[in-house]
């Protein structure tokens, strides 16, 4: 089942939770780690949401600029997989993602999935605030891989004192 996002976007989410009570499967939607999707193309957007969402993830999914950055201004995330060049344009659309998410929330992590990149792109990115550098075509195994180690970064670092 393919859910569409208050805020736009879809939202793949069916790993059972309807067989739930209310109470339960809100608990249980609490607990799923959150993951957005942001890639021009249908096809991987559709792709990785579906395979993210049977490993316990709750997917959206944007496919312009606007409503990444609407979905990243209303919505935490501890993962967002982005590409870099959104539409038809030769502009490096995904950098300004990148930049917004780390600046909203520098505990999100996020991955440049992207068939245009090179050395200086790519240190650019992690400027911006990326926390990985991947290239297309790649197995989505090997995303979920570098999405797991990067949550698991993220609950081994010691806690900021006050």
């Amino acid at each position: 089942m393919q859910l569409q996002s208050k805020h736009g976007g879809s939202v793949a989410d069916w790993s059972g939770i309807s067989s739930m009570s209310g109470e339960s499967a809100a608990l249980e939607v609490q607990r799923r780690p959150r993951l957005l999707v942001v890639d021009d193309e249908k096809s991987i957007c559709f792709a990785i949401s579906e395979y993210f969402a049977l490993q316990g993830f709750l997917v959206d999914t944007a496919r312009e600029l606007g409503e990444a950055v609407r979905l990243v201004n209303s919505t935490d995330y501890e993962v967002i997989i982005q590409d870099l060049r959104l539409g038809a344009t030769r502009q490096l659309d995904g950098l300004y993602i990148v930049k917004l998410a780390h600046e909203r929330d520098s505990e999100t992590r996020i991955i440049v999935l992207t068939a245009f990149g090179s050395a200086e792109i790519e240190d650019e990115a992690r400027r911006c605030g990326a926390n990985a550098f991947l290239r297309k075509p790649r197995p989505l195994s090997q995303v979920a891989q570098v999405v797991q180690f990067l949550i698991e970064s993220r609950v081994r670092r010691p806690a900021r004192p006050s």
